[in-house]
């Protein structure tokens, strides 16, 4: 787990960064703002920082990135509760911000925004904060088990032989896909597009679906096997995850959540 510090003056382009579709972006988790638009969450903060006009730079950004090693256990809500843990170690408290997953990278990360001037128009202080961040990093990296990076790590692709070749490559698929998919109709249909077939498992002679298999040429395999977080039920609950997100994002992404200048 690292952290990259920001400081800045203009919510309206963090807020506008963050919130990116193009980044593929989730609101996870907000506090002291008001979510019915684009304009309100940026209101809500000039708003707040205008209590102390002697902060130059009332915006904090700042991204936790973790290792795609754990990408598997790295669910939303977990990312949420280490961002809290993070916050409340680096004395940021009793302030607005949100926090946005993006899925634009390989590795897991978040961006969070808040406002250096608090509920009650105090600076939240920022002293030695990256020296404080690193350390901070690295015993929240222990507490949650997280696995610590001394590189990147890349599977050498063009070594792999079959039938673990193409294994990879509906990993990478599944991958980069079941993020951008809210159901499982809109998952099949791209992963068709890839070449990818997909089939389910039924128990017995019922129409529940207990298992899922992917085939790509002359190999099958189930998606348990691809990786563990490909399994059905995994998978089916990453598709609901993202579309509880998007009904969220919409109340931010809204016609009328139009910044104007």
């Amino acid at each position: 787990m690292m952290a990259k510090i920001t400081k800045g003056s203009s919510f309206k382009g963090a807020v506008k960064y963050v919130i990116d579709e193009r980044k593929e972006a989730q609101l996870l988790d907000a506090d002291g703002l008001r979510l019915k638009s684009l304009s309100s969450v940026i209101g809500g903060f000039v708003t707040q920082a205008g209590m102390n006009g002697r902060v130059s730079k009332p915006v904090g950004h700042i991204s936790l990135d973790f290792s795609a090693q754990d990408r598997e256990k790295l669910t939303s809500q977990l990312m949420v509760k280490i961002a809290r843990d993070y916050m409340q170690r680096m004395g940021i408290a009793d302030t607005q911000y949100i926090i946005v997953r993006h899925f634009d990278r390989e590795h897991p990360h978040i961006h969070l925004v808040f406002n250096r001037v608090d509920n009650n128009g105090k600076t939240i202080p920022d002293s030695n904060d990256r020296y404080r961040s690193e350390k901070i990093c690295k015993e929240l990296t222990r507490k949650y088990g997280l696995y610590y990076s001394t590189g990147k790590e890349n599977v050498k692709q063009h070594r792999l032989r079959e039938p673990d070749k193409t294994r990879y490559e509906i990993y990478e698929a599944l991958k980069t896909t079941v993020p951008k998919c809210k159901d499982w109709k809109q998952l099949v249909r791209k992963l068709d597009r890839a070449g990818i077939k997909t089939e389910f498992k039924t128990k017995g002679n019922t129409t529940t679906i207990e298992g899922v298999r992917f085939r790509k040429g002359e190999y099958m395999f189930n998606g348990s096997k691809v990786d563990r977080m490909f399994s059905y039920s995994k998978i089916d609950y990453q598709l609901k995850q993202n579309a509880r997100q998007s009904m969220l994002q919409d109340k931010i992404q809204s016609p009328s959540a139009t910044v104007h200048t």
